[in-house]
C-alpha cells in the first residue's frame, strides 16, 4: 500500500498513484483506495490538485487547438517565446506549462493523438522533479543508481562525465511506469525518462548507430531529445542547451563490467 513517509514526503509509488489518478490511468480497483489516502493527507491533497488542474488544462488546450497539419505549418509554434525548461514542482502550475506540453505532443515526431508516443514521453521532463536524486546503487555506486525500471537501471553518470542526478519524478504513461531522473552539470539540466515495456513506436526521427545502439534524435524549439531502447523499454534523453550528439553519446554509453 502506498504511504507517507513520517517526515511528509510520499514515496514514490505513492506520486505515481496520484498522476495515474489525476489523467485516469489508474487501476480502477485500486483508486477508492487511493482516494482514501488523499482524504486523510492535506500534503497529498494538494500534490493531487496540482496534477488534475495540469492534466485539466492540457486537455483544454488539446480540445482547442487545431488540426495537426495546419499547426504544423505555422512558424509562430516554432519562434514563439517559451517558458523557463527548468520547472520546479511545488509552485503552481499553471496553463501556460500545459500549453507547453501540448505543443511538444503536436509537433514533436511520433505525436499521434491518443497513443503513447516519444513525444509524450518527452513531455514529462517538463513536470520537473518531485522526488530526490536516487543513491548510488549499493552494488555497483560508480556506474548505477539506485532506480530502475524493470531492472532496466539509470547509470550515475558523475563520475565519468561530471552530469550528477539532482531529483526524480514517477509518472504513468499509457499504462506504463515512467521514471524520469534529472542530472545537472555546471548549470545545465538534463531528463532522462525510461519507460517500462513494451517499447514505444520509434519516432521516424533522424537515426545514427553509436557503440551498437541505435539512437533517434530531434530538436525543438532548442531543447535536444533522443530516444532508444534498452532491453525492450524506451529510454528517452532530453535537455536545453546541450546537444542531440552529446545526448547520444550518454545515451550509447556502455557501463562496465554490467548488462542492461
Amino acid at each position: 500500500m502506498s504511504e507517507v513517509h513520517d517526515k511528509g514526503e510520499p514515496d514514490a509509488r505513492t506520486l505515481a498513484d496520484l498522476s495515474a489518478l489525476a489523467d485516469g490511468t489508474l487501476d480502477p480497483s485500486r483508486a477508492d483506495a487511493v482516494r482514501q489516502l488523499i482524504a486523510g493527507s492535506p500534503e497529498l491533497n494538494e500534490r493531487y490538485e496540482r496534477e488534475r488542474r495540469a492534466v485539466a488544462a492540457l486537455h483544454a488546450v488539446r480540445a482547442e487547438r487545431a488540426p495537426a497539419r495546419l499547426r504544423m505549418r505555422i512558424d509562430a509554434t516554432a519562434t514563439a517565446p517559451r517558458p523557463r525548461a527548468r520547472l520546479v514542482y511545488g509552485g503552481t502550475l499553471t496553463v501556460v506549462v500545459a500549453a507547453v506540453v501540448a505543443a511538444m505532443i503536436l509537433v514533436l515526431p511520433g505525436g499521434t493523438p491518443g497513443a503513447p508516443s516519444v513525444s509524450q514521453a518527452a513531455s514529462l521532463a517538463l513536470r520537473g522533479s518531485v522526488l530526490g536524486p536516487p543513491p548510488p546503487d549499493r552494488t555497483h555506486p560508480g556506474v548505477k543508481l539506485g532506480q530502475d525500471v524493470q531492472e532496466v537501471y539509470f547509470p550515475n553518470w558523475s563520475g565519468w562525465f561530471g552530469w550528477r542526478a539532482s531529483g526524480q519524478r514517477v509518472d504513468h504513461l499509457g499504462g506504463r511506469l515512467a521514471v524520469t531522473v534529472y542530472y545537472e552539470r555546471a548549470g545545465q539540466r538534463i531528463a532522462y525518462t525510461i519507460l517500462a515495456a513494451p517499447a514505444l513506436r520509434w519516432p521516424g526521427a533522424q537515426t545514427r548507430w553509436l557503440h551498437g545502439t541505435e539512437v533517434q534524435s530531434f530538436v525543438l524549439g532548442g531543447r535536444a531529445i533522443v530516444t532508444w531502447r534498452r532491453a525492450g523499454h524506451t529510454c528517452v534523453l532530453s535537455g536545453k542547451g546541450v546537444s542531440a550528439d552529446g545526448l547520444s553519446k550518454l545515451a550509447a554509453w556502455k557501463t562496465p563490467g554490467i548488462a542492461g
